[in-house]
């Protein structure tokens, strides 16, 4: 028997195994999947009972239009190639697609997860749309349907509008490239809009809409994005990251531009609204004017004036009354006391000559001229006269009849 090496060995049983298993699909579930620094993918597949190994090198993995994840399931097509290195046989993959769903269904959905978890749908985000655009902008095909449709619309509908189209690759490998970098200049030139679409087709023609570097450009930009791809039914990714998302290219415009005709109506019902609001102005304006006058008439320097005359002459007319009457009841009191004035001073005379007679007769009756009385004399000291009870012993003192008077001096003081 021939001996072989072990790279004889398994040089032969590579040969065997890529020419029986030249080309095989196999469904099985992923696992240990490592993404290489060089591009190239490598994981486990693997059932309920067995697990075989399998890689899909860097120019096949960027076809990949979906992400490979752990668990998922998933049909491989590949050819059965043996690593010499290391005796291990693995499948080299050409195409993998997910087991009982399409390609681009799940990267749809695993992108639109993906964005979601990082904000890219948050309404809070989300710019208002101007009410009056004057510069926008179009990103599509030059040469699409949908392009002349936009145009009809905004030449029917809004004609003060100054349009820049920005032609782009609307599918295809190139497209979402292309797309990205008219996006990124047109978010420069201080547009007002910017709408970005094409029409209708099938999944893979607007796969453009759905790349992940376009949904960037979108989220990152500053000017308000309307998203315009397919038709009512057709939902891209764009259209969940743009501001507004449009079911047509067409309906864009209607939602980007005001309707000329409405606008001439609302300009209309607006200049009649500012009538009935200049009138009413008017109107309480007058009224607060002939207000104002009449307040003004009633506090006026003129009507203040008038109201102090007018207490002035209250005030002569009280002060005439006060004196009149005063001087009425004087003339009353004068009268009367003209007609009682002479009983009054005949009273009063008869009064004093009635006085003057007693005390006359009392100055005669005490007078010591005519006292005749003997054995009495008036008693005095230092002109005045006293009682006899005031004296003192030792003391001197004066006796005064009608025609003497001698000087005397107290010996003695008895009380009886």
């Amino acid at each position: 028997m021939y001996t072989l090496s072990v790279s004889s060995l398994n040089e032969q049983i590579k040969t065997l195994l890529e020419s029986t298993f030249e080309r095989v699909l196999v469904e099985g579930e992923l696992s240990r999947i490592t993404f290489h620094n060089s591009g190239h993918i490598y994981f486990t597949l693997k059932d309920e009972s067995s697990t075989i190994k399998a890689v899909i090198f860097k120019a096949n993995a960027a076809k990949l239009k979906f992400q490979l994840q752990e668990g998922l399931k998933v049909v491989l097509d590949g050819a059965v190639t043996l690593y010499k290195p290391r005796g291990e046989y693995q499948i080299n993959c050409f195409t993998i697609q997910p087991s009982g769903h399409g390609a681009l269904a799940l990267a749809f959905e695993q992108l639109k997860n993906k964005l979601s978890m990082q904000g890219y749908f948050d309404i809070s985000r989300k710019k208002q749309l101007p009410k009056f655009p004057k510069k926008i902008a179009l990103i599509t095909s030059a040469t699409g349907a949908a392009l002349q449709d936009m145009l009809r619309v905004a030449q029917n509908r809004y004609r003060a509008l100054e349009i820049d189209i920005y032609d782009v690759l609307v599918q295809g490998e190139s497209a979402a490239p292309s797309i990205v970098r008219a996006l990124q200049s047109a978010d420069t030139k201080g547009y007002d809009v910017i709408v970005v679409g094409r029409g209708g087709g099938s999944i893979e023609d607007l796969w453009a809409f759905n790349e992940e570097i376009v949904a960037d450009a979108i989220f990152k930009a500053a000017t308000p994005i309307v998203s315009a791809v397919g038709h009512e039914i057709d939902w891209v990714i764009s259209d969940f990251v743009a501001d507004v998302r449009a079911p047509t290219p067409s309906a864009a415009m209607q939602m980007v531009l005001p309707d000329s005709n409405e606008l001439y109506q609302y300009i209309d019902s607006l200049i009649s609204q500012n009538n009935q609001i200049i009138l009413q102005k008017i109107y309480n304006s007058k009224q607060e004017l002939t207000h104002l006058l009449s307040l003004y008439s009633q506090h006026s320097i003129e009507k203040k004036i008038g109201h102090k005359i007018d207490e002035i002459k209250q005030f002569r007319d009280s002060f005439n009354q006060t004196i009149s009457f005063k001087m009425q009841s004087f003339y009353k009191e004068v009268e009367s006391i003209k007609i009682r004035f002479p009983h009054l001073i005949e009273s009063r005379i008869n009064i004093a000559q009635n006085q003057v007679l007693t005390l006359q007769k009392m100055l005669e009756s005490n007078h010591p001229k005519l006292k005749t009385k003997k054995g009495f004399a008036q008693i005095s000291k230092d002109s005045k006269v006293i009682d006899i009870e005031s004296l003192k012993v030792d003391e001197t003192f004066d006796l005064m009849s009608d025609r003497v008077i001698v000087s005397a001096k107290v010996l003695n003081k008895i009380d009886i």
